[in-house]
């Protein structure tokens, strides 16, 4: 079975994306399932069961969903792997910047979309630098000018990932992203396998529930900003 992981920012298109690729992999008779991670709601397993799309969702809630996916991905492999399915795709809301759900040797893909401004790709981190491909979606809505703007920011962020414009209306590019994942190595496990960074190492006081300011209550890693201008 082949993974691939698709991270971005909210309401970039990935859902859009992943449906419109699916549907080209289907038309070459490949069975796909998705698991959808996110943070408090998801309302798009609505729409993956509207194209009759296997689809659960995980919901990380108070967690960082990051953290909650790393801990989630080999239970979801192995319902994939139940159900017999061909690719299995995961879908992160990328809600932390720091973070980023991509795993060594397993094929990444970040979504970004060009109404996100053009300093966006320089603020989204790992999650966009150390993905394989950025699929970058609403170019018919910006002028040609401001998709190949849009397009070199995200080349000096990530100058080794290939970046394909796919429209999540009409599903043009698609087929270009179905050709690539198609040409991913099988997996049986994740059991060993290496995120591709770090999560933030940070564990404080308030990840673990703490709720009232002041100094005495920043218990374990944090970081001040200096104000003072003191060395």
């Amino acid at each position: 079975m082949r993974l691939v992981t698709v991270a971005g920012p909210p309401s970039s298109g990935k859902t859009s994306i992943v449906i419109k690729t699916i549907e080209e992999l289907r038309q070459k008779g490949f069975s796909i399932g998705v698991v959808k991670f996110d943070c408090l709601s998801a309302q798009d397993e609505d729409l993956y069961s509207a194209h009759n799309i296997p689809i659960k969702t995980g919901l990380s809630r108070g967690l960082c969903p990051d953290h909650f996916f790393v801990s989630n991905i080999e239970e979801a492999l192995r319902w994939a792997k139940e159900r017999s399915f061909d690719f299995l795709i995961t879908e992160s809301a990328g809600l932390c910047n720091r973070c980023s759900p991509h795993i060594k040797n397993i094929l990444a893909i970040c979504v970004i979309d060009n109404l996100s401004g053009v300093n966006t790709p320089k603020k989204i981190g790992p999650m966009l630098k150390l993905a394989d491909i950025v699929v970058i979606t609403k170019g018919d809505i910006v002028s040609q000018a401001e998709r190949e703007v849009f397009a070199y920011r995200v080349r000096q962020v990530n100058p080794r990932g290939m970046i394909i414009q796919i429209n999540g209306v009409t599903g043009q590019g698609s087929f270009y992203l179905a050709k690539l994942m198609e040409k991913t190595s099988t997996i049986e496990t994740l059991q060993g396998a290496t995120l591709r960074f770090t999560m933030p190492g940070a564990l404080c006081s308030y990840c673990l529930g703490e709720r009232k300011i002041g100094d005495d209550k920043q218990i374990g890693v944090s970081k001040l900003v200096n104000f003072r201008g003191e060395e």
